[in-house]
């Protein structure tokens, strides 16, 4: 009798031992849809994977490379991702099945985690195009991006938002990169671009010619948010391209998840994201703008529960 309760009680610790293992399903497995290998939201992304990975008990996320906001969007609605970056007004189009995601359908299911930081419109001008205003653009030979990209949606709209239209310059389709060497050769007067700040572009481009950063802001940007009210105002500082500092509007990079994600999950990814700044610092310059008092800003879709009950606690919501 003794031998069996002996045995009986070496069976009963090893099943204690391999649940404490975490073996078990206890353990949730998330996948982060970022970017290209080589963006900000891969990098980023994969920072933030670790902090959340290291922090949070029974919880391990996997930054995976993608194509984006776009991309992201189809992957959280396969349930190939269970969470994402997407740009703010993507992400709004992708809730209500509108514009870039018109054919995809409403995916009512996408709510957003939190704001991490935004994604300036930056309005570049050579120096000796004398452009210093959107209103100087008028007859100047102007890149508004890839033609359907996300920044030449961006440029007609603050196009619009100023009382102006495409005909009221020559129009120039090219990425930004071609734009910039445009510029060095004197064949494109200036140029939008919505990314993170510093754009590498532009950052090359100021090494070779004098450029000015043309502001968006006063009556413009609010009428644009006004329209759009997934867009925020944000500051081009003299330190990011050693130029004039300009205001201007920006998108959101957002954190973002579907309903179907456990809630006591998100709001410990949640909490994790906002109480550990320092980690994400330390692995990315970005990590210095993830803040509570950005946390809401540019989001037009609901939050998810987990990220309400946490935004709650701190009095933000």
């Amino acid at each position: 009798m003794r031998k069996l309760i002996a045995i009986a009680l070496v069976f009963t610790m090893a099943l204690g031992l391999t649940a404490c293992a975490g073996g078990g399903s206890d353990i949730h497995r998330l996948n982060m849809a970022t970017g290209g290998d080589a963006g900000t939201y891969y990098a980023f992304g994969g920072v933030i994977a670790n902090v959340l990975t290291s922090k949070i008990d029974n919880v391990e996320v996997t930054a995976q490379t993608s194509g984006g906001s776009i991309d992201n969007a189809r992957k959280l609605k396969n349930k190939e991702a269970e969470i994402a970056f997407m740009q703010n007004d993507v992400l709004q189009y992708a809730v209500t099945g509108t514009e870039s995601m018109k054919d995809d359908g409403a995916m009512e299911n996408l709510c957003a985690i939190a704001s991490l930081y935004p994604e300036a419109v930056q309005l570049v001008a050579t120096k000796s195009s004398g452009i210093k205003t959107i209103a100087d653009l008028k007859g100047k030979k102007v890149c508004v991006g890839d033609q359907g990209s996300g920044s030449e949606v961006n440029a007609s709209q603050i196009i619009a938002a100023a009382g102006m239209s495409y005909s009221d310059f020559d129009v120039q389709y090219l990425s930004f990169s071609e734009a910039s060497t445009a510029m060095q050769n004197g064949t494109v007067d200036a140029a939008f671009a919505t990314s993170a700040l510093p754009n590498s572009a532009i950052t090359e481009l100021a090494n070779y010619t004098d450029i000015v950063v043309v502001p968006i802001d006063g009556e413009i940007a609010d009428n644009l948010i006004a329209q759009y009210p997934f867009y925020a105002k944000t500051t081009i500082g003299t330190d990011v391209y050693g130029v004039e500092v300009a205001e201007t509007v920006a998108m959101m990079a957002v954190l973002t998840t579907t309903t179907d994600l456990d809630e006591e999950v998100v709001y410990n990814i949640t909490k994790t994201l906002f109480e550990n700044q320092a980690d994400l610092i330390a692995g990315n310059a970005h990590g210095k703008e993830v803040t509570l008092d950005t946390a809401l800003q540019g989001v037009t879709v609901d939050f998810h529960p987990g990220a309400v009950k946490y935004y709650k606690e701190k009095g933000i919501m």
